[in-house]
């Protein structure tokens, strides 16, 4: 049958209509367009000879190339330098940069000779994301002969063309490193001639090393400028087993700060600019010398937090140095004073060579002695110091906060009162009734902490113990070990419905809290969904084998290892006593403490005959090898067959 002159005309119209959309979509959305001659195939769908699934052809868009797990190798093998952009298309940044980096690309395809300029989206190349270690979006690299140099200038194309022609003249070499390299030859020297240096153990093959050692050794190149200079370090603890074992190296990285040969543990993080600040502020002196009573006075008055002072009769008192270490080893959770003053030592009825630890005035009671006093003797330790602050530092009820929450109120059980909690002038008497009551019950259970917190700042705790609409002026939650939680039934509080509650916590009467998601309508997918309230049937049957992955729905490494851990579920579906599993750890609870989620993804295996040791996937790579390794090295039925990988 054939058309009409109308019908052509029809078709035509129907043509031009699909090209036009195809347009303005290459327009609207910044993302990778079809090029023109798929766009004329979508119309009259006779070109057989393209391949949609083919990703090892290098393609480009508005002059960048788009460079893929499949084609990055094969295209850069013979390049001297190349510009990398890893970008996510879901990223608001990445969109801004996009035609700035388009301008980029035209100026530098013009240079004499030209320079590739390539991106490559880093949700569809999981396997570039890993080895590169990128980890936020845009991440800007400059491969040179195959090594990826960070970019850590302006993201304008004038800071980045002029840093791409820099390194690929053909006499660039990298600047020499900043972290010093310590061997037995060295290390005594350096270390206990160094006010504070940072060091580093760490091994070769570790993952986790090779992904600290660029924030590393960008953050030695900044300290290296500070006046007076902070020192970083590195040790090669594969080879310097002698000096990993002097100071009990177990575990890659390991840092540790030394002053004048004497080490410390490092608490801080490990990103550049957290590395800084951090060890800009242990540069200081660990206490602060108070030399007026105003001060002291002041603290007591309006202070927040526990007050430290060390009492000497001057800097060369043997107290006063081991007083200096200890405050070292506790600088990051206290705030340490020392005086040498008479008058200040008389209003603190203490005499020199005395530690006082005391409560601001709102904290202090009845039941509590205002101060608690060590004296200093010939045997005195660190570990004395330490036990005396630590053991002290909270009065019988304090006032738990966000800025102090992880660093005082760690210690389980704890028990939280939560209401309008307020010491300003207004609100101090009402506050402090309620607190009172808190007090006659707390006195009587000294193995439990006791804390009161404002309602507003924990609301979201109160809604996961279901006591976010309770209508009551009070509420009272008890967060045991094992992250285990329990709420009191609504009702008018008062001391004695405090002390029931306790009690029944005590007898263990009480049932646990757990935030939950709702149970799946269906589970019968590769991967299993865990949620709060079969955390426990799934994951600790004894039964089965698990493997379970702890994500956040908007972590963006957990998305690029959603098709591999579906691809895992897949193969261990018909695998009878082995479970893959995952959880939301942002919407359920985690009721067991071994099975922790401090980052994400974070993956645990649970073998059958031992769940409360759970084995943590650290080593390898986010791939269907390395997970499918994991699983047949640890499965107690799989690990008996031939891995089939």
């Amino acid at each position: 049958m054939s058309l009409g002159d109308s019908g052509w005309l029809l078709l035509l119209l129907v043509g031009l209509a699909r090209l036009s959309e195809v347009a303005r979509a290459a327009e609207g959305d910044g993302q990778e367009s079809l090029p023109k001659e798929e766009a004329v195939d979508a119309v009259d769908d006779e070109d057989d000879d393209y391949d949609e699934d083919d990703d090892s052809e290098v393609k480009e868009e508005n002059g960048v190339l788009i460079l893929t797990d499949r084609n990055f190798d094969t295209y850069t093998a013979d390049k001297d330098s190349v510009l990398l952009e890893f970008y996510a298309p879901w990223c608001e940044h990445c969109k801004q940069f996009a035609p700035e980096y388009e301008n980029i690309a035209k100026t530098l395809k013009e240079n004499d000779p030209p320079i590739p300029v390539a991106k490559i989206d880093a949700v569809t190349a999981p396997d570039l994301v890993r080895r590169f270690d990128v980890s936020g979006y845009p991440t800007i690299k400059i491969l040179k002969k195959g090594q990826a140099i960070d970019y850590d200038g302006l993201r304008s194309e004038e800071g980045i063309v002029e840093k791409v022609r820099e390194i690929s003249q053909p006499d660039w070499v990298p600047p020499p490193e900043a972290t010093i390299v310590l061997t037995k030859d060295n290390f005594d020297e350096v270390v206990n001639n160094a006010d504070i240096i940072l060091v580093e153990f760490y091994a070769p093959w570790c993952g986790h090393c090779k992904k600290l050692a660029p924030e590393y050794e960008k953050a030695a190149e900044e300290l290296s400028k500070r006046t007076p200079p902070i020192l970083l370090a590195k040790v090669d603890a594969t080879a310097e087993t002698e000096i990993a074992g002097r100071f009990s190296v177990s575990g890659y990285p390991t840092l540790k700060i030394f002053r004048r040969g004497k080490s410390f543990d490092y608490n801080g993080p490990r990103e550049k600019y957290g590395i800084v600040d951090y060890m800009t502020d242990q540069a200081g002196p660990p206490s602060k010398q108070i030399q007026a009573l105003k001060q002291v006075q002041e603290s007591l008055k309006d202070g927040d937090d526990v007050i430290i002072i060390g009492v000497f009769s001057g800097e060369h008192d043997p107290a006063y140095q081991l007083y200096q270490d200890a405050a070292n080893n506790l600088r990051e959770d206290y705030t340490f004073h020392h005086t040498f003053s008479s008058e200040i030592t008389n209003f603190l009825k203490a005499s020199p060579g005395q530690l006082v630890v005391m409560q601001p005035e709102k904290f202090q009671s009845k039941y509590e002695p205002k101060k608690h006093t060590l004296t200093f003797q010939d045997s005195t330790t660190d570990s004395d110091v330490k036990e005396h602050v630590t053991t002290h530092s909270l009065p019988l009820v304090g006032h738990r906060k966000i800025s102090n929450d992880a660093k005082r109120y760690t210690k389980r059980p704890l028990v939280v009162v939560y209401y309008s909690v307020d010491f300003s002038f207004d609100y101090r008497v009402a506050t402090q009734y309620w607190r009172s009551k808190v007090l006659e019950v707390a006195k009587d259970f000294p193995e439990y902490t006791f804390a009161i917190a404002n309602e507003e700042d924990y609301s979201s705790e109160l809604n996961d113990l279901g006591l976010g609409e309770s209508g009551e002026e009070v509420n009272v939650a008890i967060q045991d070990i094992g992250n285990k939680k329990y709420a009191m039934e609504p009702e008018e509080f008062d001391s004695d419905t405090l002390r029931d509650f306790v009690l029944a916590f005590k007898k263990g009467k009480l049932k646990p809290i757990v935030k939950s998601q709702p149970l799946p309508k269906s589970n019968k997918g590769p991967v299993k969904i865990v949620v709060g309230k079969t955390f426990e049937q799934i994951v600790l049957d004894p039964k089965t084998d698990v493997l379970i992955e702890f994500y956040a729905p908007w972590c963006g490494h957990c998305k690029s290892l959603e098709p591999i851990y579906t691809e895992l579920g897949k193969k261990y579906k018909t695998e009878e006593g082995i479970v893959i599993a995952k959880m939301d750890a942002t919407a359920n609870d985690i009721p067991n403490e071994k099975y922790k989620a401090e980052g994400f993804p974070t993956i645990y295996f649970a073998p059958r005959n031992n769940k409360e040791n759970p084995i943590k996937f650290e080593s390898g790579g986010r791939d269907l090898e390395s997970l499918s390794k994991f699983v047949e090295e640890h499965s107690t039925k799989a690990s008996r067959r031939k891995v089939e990988l």
